[in-house]
């Protein structure tokens, strides 16, 4: 009886003292159980959320879509003061769903965040197509030179080189259409010094087309800014207050702040970029990111204009639509390093 007296007590499980730490250890796996349940608890409202969150965007955008899909539908046929009504509201309608989609953004998934991108992109392009068709425009027409423009030119056969000085501005020309409210902007030019002041593009969509080894500066916010068959040119641009859409750009440097960014069959170029949303590309490769730099006496009051957020810049999060592959850096863009993003816009 004694030696089994005395083995209990050496085991620790003896009179009160032993009785005490029983005690002490089921309390604390006791106390485990419960916070490893609320911790799944709270895991499991954590996705909860997320999920509802995620179905209240879905219904929100899709209620929202379909009514702007129903005023573009109403236009067909309608008179011209009702069919320019109908295309300012969707057009404030499309621009707050963008707003919308890019507030939401943190809690949607991959696939969610391009299916919805997909929509807007297909919705805004519904609504160009729906202006030219229900307001056409003529076809561009350049203005022609005055004589004493061509004299002028005539003056500047010889103008400095690019890296010592401003390039001549006689060469430049104003794209002109029915519309010069909706759209400007510049076509078919080589090696020339292209601007465009804020009161002339304010709110405008500008296209620039077929240029090759010019220098652009676009001030002031365009509405949008479209870019087609670019080769050898640097194009600085204000804040774009919806989308910036490239296509066919070769060997350039592009620099603008906007709300989104789609790039098609671009090859060899920088683009300085703000981006409240996400940049796409497809079909480009050698296509390099950095952040935008530019900067010009009125570039905070053009923000203000455009509505764009100045404090979210998302230019490192490219999706490449042709590198579907998770997990691994697509090989079409990469990040330019700090020492090679170009400081001095002035030379």
């Amino acid at each position: 009886m004694a030696a089994v007296i005395e083995g209990n007590e050496e085991s620790g499980f003896s009179g009160e003292s032993g009785a005490a730490r029983i005690q002490e250890r089921l309390q604390k796996r006791h106390q485990a159980r419960i916070e490893d349940a609320e911790r799944r608890k709270e895991a499991k409202e954590s996705h909860s959320v997320a999920e509802e969150k995620s179905e209240y965007f879905s219904i929100a955008f899709n209620r929202e879509r379909a009514c702007i899909e129903e005023l573009l539908s109403s236009c067909s046929g309608a008179e011209r003061a009702v069919v320019t009504e109908k295309l300012e509201e969707a057009t404030t309608k499309t621009l707050q769903l963008q707003k919308f989609l890019n507030d939401s953004m943190q809690f949607l998934t991959q696939y969610e965040l391009r299916q919805a991108q997909a929509a807007l992109q297909k919705l805004q392009t519904s609504l160009s197509e729906t202006k030219e068709e229900a307001l056409p425009r003529k076809k561009f027409a350049f203005r022609t030179r005055t004589k004493a423009t061509d004299k002028a030119s005539a003056q500047d056969a010889h103008p400095l080189p690019r890296d010592e000085g401003t390039p001549a501005e006689t060469g430049r020309t104003q794209v002109d259409g029915a519309a010069p409210a909706e759209q400007c902007g510049f076509s078919n030019m080589t090696s020339e010094f292209l601007t465009k002041t804020a009161e002339e593009i304010q709110k405008r969509d500008v296209l620039l087309t077929h240029l090759t080894n010019c220098k652009v500066h676009l001030f002031g916010s365009p509405s949008t800014l479209h870019l087609k068959h670019i080769d050898s040119c640097e194009i600085l641009c204000g804040p774009v207050s919806s989308s910036v859409f490239v296509d066919n750009c070769r060997n350039s440097v592009l620099a603008f702040p906007c709300q989104q960014l789609r790039t098609h069959n671009t090859t060899d170029t920088q683009v300085y970029l703000h981006v409240t949303s996400r940049a796409i590309i497809e079909d480009c490769h050698g296509v390099s990111f950095a952040p935008f730099t530019w900067s010009y006496p009125t570039l905070e009051e053009d923000f203000t204009v455009s509505g764009l957020d100045r404090a979210r810049n998302n230019w490192t999060q490219v999706d490449d639509f042709n590198w579907l592959a998770a997990g691994t850096p697509s090989p079409n863009w990469t990040v330019i390093p700090e020492a090679d993003r170009k400081a001095n816009w002035d030379s």
